[in-house]
C-alpha cells in the first residue's frame, strides 16, 4: 500500500496541504492559487508559466528570499508569501 505523505506551508499566512516532493508552484496550482503575483512595471497579473524555471515570471517571496516557485520543492514550514522583489505590498 502506498502511503502518500503530507506536509503543510504557509501561504500569505494561511496553511497549506501539499504533497512530499511538489514544487511550490505546483501546489498552488492544485489548489487554484493562478495568481502569484504583479509585475513590478505594470501590476499586471503574473503566474506560473514556463514551469522550468526559464521565464522567471513565478519569482515569489519563499522563506524571506526571492526564489522561483517552480524550482523550489516544498518543506513542511515553509514561508511563501504571493509578491515579488519590486512588490511593496504587505
Amino acid at each position: 500500500m502506498s502511503e502518500r505523505l503530507e506536509i503543510r506551508l504557509t501561504v500569505n499566512g494561511a496553511p497549506l496541504a501539499c504533497a512530499v516532493g511538489q514544487t511550490v508552484a505546483s501546489a498552488l496550482l492544485a489548489n487554484s492559487s493562478y495568481l502569484l503575483r504583479l509585475s513590478p512595471n505594470g501590476q499586471t497579473p503574473r503566474g506560473a508559466f514556463c514551469m522550468m524555471g526559464a521565464c522567471q515570471e513565478c519569482a515569489i517571496q519563499i522563506d524571506g528570499g526571492i526564489r522561483r516557485a517552480c524550482q523550489t520543492e516544498v518543506r513542511d514550514g515553509m514561508r511563501v508569501e504571493l509578491r515579488g522583489a519590486a512588490d511593496d505590498r504587505g
